[in-house]
């Protein structure tokens, strides 16, 4: 990072040396302010339910899970014999298997000659990097747990005929009056939706995660109109996708592209504990080192509370 003199890149023979360009010292000029950057919006802690974050302290540690068991309603007959059970049902284990870590150096002479404290400034940059790639992990891995009753051509657990896409054919979707073969996005939400109501799943709570361009969609449809969504100021001009049907909408890149992930934070768990921030003196130059271990593990506990649709821009 140091400045030097600019040096002649070739030598010069009987000529005067000019005072204006022979050894110039041009000096740089480094700005106090960093250059702002922009990140993928993270969505873990919005929709996952954290109840198990503050129980794990290592990578390998396991957290086990209740479940509340079944009970059986049994019609009564006077003088009947009564059957009892005894109610039990194996827990789920919300295994901490997974790890990320970041190490960054910084030397003695960089610190010196800095004007800006830039141990502090890779430390909220790792921060944000760290959430954006544990959400990215996370999210790719929620398609493989949910109920085949909640996604496909017939997904609907009572219905069976709600199509919703499936990987190698995703449904075409548009904002408002779709032609053959494709799908309002409106209507698309209105399927995730009866698909959750056909399990039963609790309508306070509900989430989606939808990417920019879906609701980039949503934002084009006819809930743009305020009278509709019971708004006072249309969606277009405040730029909120707020609640459609129930769900509360999370505008997301970082979702598999294609999915349309929606659910209740009753059937996703995620625990995360950053166990080790330090810095250390390093043992093969002159500097700290700034470093730190994120472990968390996540995991699908009721696959019912859960769908989700593959669609693409039509």
């Amino acid at each position: 990072m140091a400045t030097f003199p600019i040096a002649a890149t070739k030598a010069v023979t009987n000529v005067a040396a000019s005072p204006a360009y022979s050894g110039v010292f041009i000096p740089e000029i480094w700005t106090g302010k960093l250059l702002e950057k922009f990140y993928d919006s993270t969505v873990l802690n919005a929709i996952a339910n954290t109840d198990y974050t503050g129980e794990i302290k290592n990578q390998g540690d396991t957290v086990k899970i209740r479940i509340r068991p079944d009970i059986e309603i049994i019609t009564y007959e006077a003088d009947m014999a009564i059957a009892v059970e005894r109610p039990s049902v194996a827990g789920i284990d919300l295994e901490i298997n997974q790890g990320r870590y970041f190490a960054a150096i910084l030397d003695d002479v960089m610190d010196i000659q800095s004007d800006i404290n830039l141990m502090s400034t890779w430390s909220e940059e790792a921060s944000e990097r760290m959430k954006i790639n544990i959400d990215s992990y996370v999210l790719g891995t929620l398609a493989a747990g949910i109920s085949t009753d909640n996604k496909g051509a017939t997904a609907g657990r009572l219905s069976n005929n709600i199509a919703l896409g499936v990987t190698g054919t995703r449904l075409d979707v548009v904002a408002r009056n779709p032609g053959a073969g494709e799908v309002e996005v409106i209507d698309l939400i209105l399927r995730l939706a009866q698909v959750l109501d056909e399990q039963n799943i609790p309508e306070t709570g509900r989430w989606l995660v939808v990417p920019s361009w879906f609701a980039a969609m949503v934002k084009r449809s006819e809930l743009r109109d305020a009278s509709l969504t019971g708004d006072g100021t249309t969606m277009l001009r405040n730029g909120r996708l707020g609640m459609i049907d129930r769900f509360t909408l999370y505008s997301s890149n970082l979702a598999p592209s294609g999915e349309i992930l929606a659910g209740h934070s009753h059937g996703l768990t995620f625990a995360s504990q950053l166990t080790k921030m330090e810095t250390i003196r390093s043992e093969a130059t002159f500097g700290n080192i700034l470093r730190g271990l994120q472990v968390f593990g996540s995991k699908v506990v009721d696959g019912k509370s859960l769908a989700v649709a593959y669609a693409t821009a039509a």
